[in-house]
């Protein structure tokens, strides 16, 4: 990215940056030169927006300066805001559906067409993570309510889930008197059901039991602080739920896949647990470079906003479950 990165202290830096695709669906990447804060790393192209500039005319303004061409812009995949040791920063990306020219390094940096698959294993700045997170996974976490005495109901209800898109599934006991046999029975045709639809199937809290199925575990707060190493390997996925910096940093050394954080609303599952609000979600957000998905009181038409404080997306049980499954009042 263009321009000055000489800033420091608490003082916002505001960043643009633009993912573009060819026609086969690979992403241009830029790398920082010799000289420049964090030179070496890859990064999405971009810049420092200007004071009185709109985020779509500074983006538009950089990908000329730097790639020299003419960008028409499309919708927002992610804000992240990010605390580095000298600045804090928001980096603030929109897709490019088209543009004029060919793309060249004005600045002299390296660029790169990389197919989207391959992008984690390029090594990029710790705003750009989870920008790649945004593109590569899922957008909806849904967490399973209780099964209650239908549960052929409730495997219909996730089927239908299932078929409604959602691409990543933690499945939740919810009440511990819940009959652990039947529990088990449940558990393996749902996790079929998972595997049927190409869904990423998680665990709440069981982790030997998640470690059989050969499926992911998704670990409470609570056991966050009794492990001392990842519980699994590292085809399993290890997701967390996050209420505060300390979990957030206690998930990422324990090197979790993604974590839940929140309550960021009040819900009805937790009524006594205060909410803290998108602007206490994004600034937990700016030290963690983990995909960070929203929880509480939140659903499908919040995920703009999600993605505007730097979540991967909604992690919801209401929200994404089909409502026949709900008791009426």
């Amino acid at each position: 990215m263009s321009g000055d990165d000489r800033s420091r202290g608490d003082a916002l830096v505001e960043v643009v940056a633009g993912v573009i695709r060819d026609a086969s669906g690979r992403v241009l990447l830029a790398r920082r030169t010799h000289g420049r804060d964090l030179a070496g790393l890859w990064e999405f192209p971009g810049g420092k927006r200007e004071p009185g500039e709109s985020p779509e005319g500074a983006l538009v303004r950089e990908l000329h300066e730097e790639l020299g061409i003419q960008a028409e812009l499309g919708d927002a995949v992610i804000t992240v805001p990010h605390r580095y040791p000298h600045k804090r920063l928001r980096l603030d990306v929109r897709r490019v559906d088209n543009w004029r020219g060919v793309p060249r390094g004005l600045d002299g940096q390296a660029l790169a067409w990389v197919p989207l698959a391959r992008l984690p294993s390029y090594d990029m700045p710790a705003a750009d993570r989870p920008v790649v997170a945004a593109l590569l996974q899922p957008d909806r976490y849904l967490v399973t309510p209780t099964p209650g005495k239908d549960g052929a109901g409730w495997l219909g209800s996730l089927a239908q889930a299932l078929g409604s898109g959602v691409q990543r599934v933690q499945l939740r006991q919810g009440d511990p008197s819940f009959d652990p046999a039947r529990w088990s029975a449940l558990l393996r045709e749902a996790v079929a059901l998972c595997r049927e639809h190409d869904t990423q199937v998680l665990l709440n809290g069981d982790i030997d039991q998640a470690r059989a199925l050969g499926i992911g575990v998704h670990l409470r707060a609570a056991q966050l602080a009794g492990l001392e190493q990842r519980p699994l390997e590292p085809g399993q996925l290890v997701a967390a739920s996050c209420h505060d910096r300390g979990d957030l940093q206690r998930a990422e050394q324990l090197g979790c896949d993604f974590a839940v954080l929140g309550p960021v609303m009040p819900t009805a599952s937790h009524p006594d647990a205060p909410a803290m609000g998108w602007d206490a979600f994004a600034r937990l957000r700016e030290h963690c470079v983990l995909p960070l998905y929203a929880i509480g009181g939140l659903g499908l038409d919040d995920l703009a906003t999600a993605r505007a404080h730097g979540a991967q997306g909604i992690a919801a049980i209401r929200g994404f479950w089909p409502l026949p499954a709900w008791p009426s009042p």
